[in-house]
């Protein structure tokens, strides 16, 4: 970490550092938390850093569109484009996590709150055109995307695979790409999971880590609330965002590729941890 703090020093020379410790939860970008107020995002790989700088094009261009506070770029700094080097700042939001077991704690109330607000600002964001925010060069179809997903879970997981599995989710790509009709752009979040979505007062009070956001279907971001708090959950969303249940195949769809994209991080990055754990359930 103390290279890091003499970085922040060398680039921001009248930033005052008080105290500051490694939040444990970043997988793409370290973490430091400093003076309880600012967060510093570094990103751990060569290519997070072009998504970093797309993050932060996102996060100015939306937040004051957004009806929850999300993260507001205050320090940057891109130069040299080496990781470790590269890093953003923005003022820590409030809340903690909203975690499963704590949604599952809250009572019918609570959780029905928790579903309006997420749904409205899933609306929200949705519905802001991606040309407004994001030039053409940083807007690839969804469709693509996804085809080049599935071509690397070809090359560096499908070999790890017992053969039913591999065979399952053949089936269910060669359905998506049969059925899914191109769309308008649409700015998403991309990682809309619980431990993206901060909760306090009984109220959703933030949403952070936009390290995924850009061109997407609005369908995979609905697939990380089916994932994160179950079917019940998503549909007490749908009063408030009706048009969920026109893509609810493709929320299906996105749910089911998640674990193996954990694999592919871990085996394009080195990360041991995250393969082993995307592969439980399809080994062979």
């Amino acid at each position: 970490m103390q290279d890091k703090i003499k970085l922040i020093k060398e680039k921001i020379p009248n930033f005052i550092i008080r105290n500051y410790y490694k939040n444990e939860q970043g997988q793409n970008n370290d973490v430091l938390i400093i003076n309880d107020e600012w967060v510093f995002r570094f990103p751990k790989y060569k290519g997070g850093i072009e998504q970093l700088k797309k993050e932060t094009v996102i996060l100015e261009s939306v937040s004051t569109k957004l009806s929850i506070p999300v993260p507001k770029p205050e320090f940057q700094s891109f130069q040299p484009e080496e990781p470790g080097q590269v890093f953003t700042a923005y003022r820590l939001l409030p809340g903690s996590p909203l975690w499963r077991e704590e949604m599952t704690g809250l009572d019918d109330t609570g959780r029905r709150q928790a579903a309006g607000d997420l749904a409205v600002f899933l609306k929200e964001l949705h519905s802001i055109p991606a040309d407004t925010v994001l030039s053409p060069a940083q807007q690839n179809p969804v469709v693509e995307e996804m085809e080049d997903l599935y071509r690397r879970l070809e090359t560096k997981v499908f070999p790890f695979m017992k053969q039913e599995a591999i065979e399952e989710t053949e089936k269910r790509f060669t359905a998506y790409f049969r059925s899914f009709q191109s769309a308008e752009a649409i700015i998403v979040h991309g990682d809309f999971g619980c431990s993206n979505i901060l909760w306090e007062n009984e109220r959703v009070s933030g949403i952070i880590d936009f390290g995924g956001a850009g061109i997407g279907d609005p369908a995979y971001d609905v697939a990380g609330i089916l994932a994160s708090y179950g079917e019940e959950f998503m549909n007490m969303m749908i009063p408030h965002y009706p048009e969920i249940i026109s893509f609810k195949e493709r929320i299906h769809f996105y749910k089911s590729t998640f674990a193996l994209q954990e694999a592919l991080f871990g085996a394009e990055n080195g990360d041991r941890q995250a393969f082993e754990s995307g592969l439980a359930g399809y080994r062979k």
